[in-house]
């Protein structure tokens, strides 16, 4: 008799501690289209205008520097809000009818540190998760907690902190930190 009473208080204590861990929230920039920040590297395509044509990355003021219109804001907006801007630029009073298209030639990188072997600055591979960019930086030490990580992210100009699992996505300028576990 005594056992079993041994035996559920463990089991409580158990449950409890699971009960206590948090769960995983579903990533809330995952359903939110990619907007533009420093680092990125933009390829602007004017169509008949090969002079226009180039590649231009996102500077630390969030702008592109263009012929013909000098600095474009870039920060914050998607590809479409970008080309969107830049048409209504080239049409005052440099072209009629600008056709005007821009795509992510190479996103700004994203930074990982705690327990992996190679903390760093990496570039950001199209849908990559936790467990790649742990890849990319060496792995794991030994004294690293494997089933999620600390990740600090900025969504709309808001910066965010929370955890996210193995398998969740990374986003450019993204910062992993990987946590030591307490065994």
């Amino acid at each position: 008799m005594r056992y079993r009473a041994s035996f559920l208080i463990l089991v409580m204590l158990a449950g409890g501690c699971a009960a206590s861990h948090p769960k995983m929230q579903p990533d809330p920039a995952a359903v939110l289209p990619y907007r533009l920040d420093s680092g990125d590297r933009l390829r602007v395509i004017v169509y008949g205008q090969e002079d226009l044509t180039n590649s231009f990355t996102v500077d630390q003021s969030g702008y592109i520097m263009m012929p013909l219109v000098g600095s474009v804001p870039a920060r914050g907006k998607t590809t479409q809000e970008l080309q969107a801007g830049i048409a209504t630029s080239l049409r005052n009073g440099y072209l009629r009818d600008p056709d005007v298209s821009v795509e992510v030639e190479q996103y700004r990188p994203f930074f990982i540190m705690g327990e992996v072997r190679a903390p760093g600055q990496f570039t950001y591979v199209n849908d990559m998760t936790v467990e790649t960019a742990i890849a990319i930086a060496g792995g794991y030490t030994a004294r690293a907690q494997t089933d999620e990580v600390e990740i600090t992210r900025s969504i709309n100009g808001k910066v965010y902190r929370g955890h996210l699992a193995m398998t969740q996505k990374v986003r450019p300028g993204d910062t992993i930190r990987v946590l030591q576990r307490l065994f």
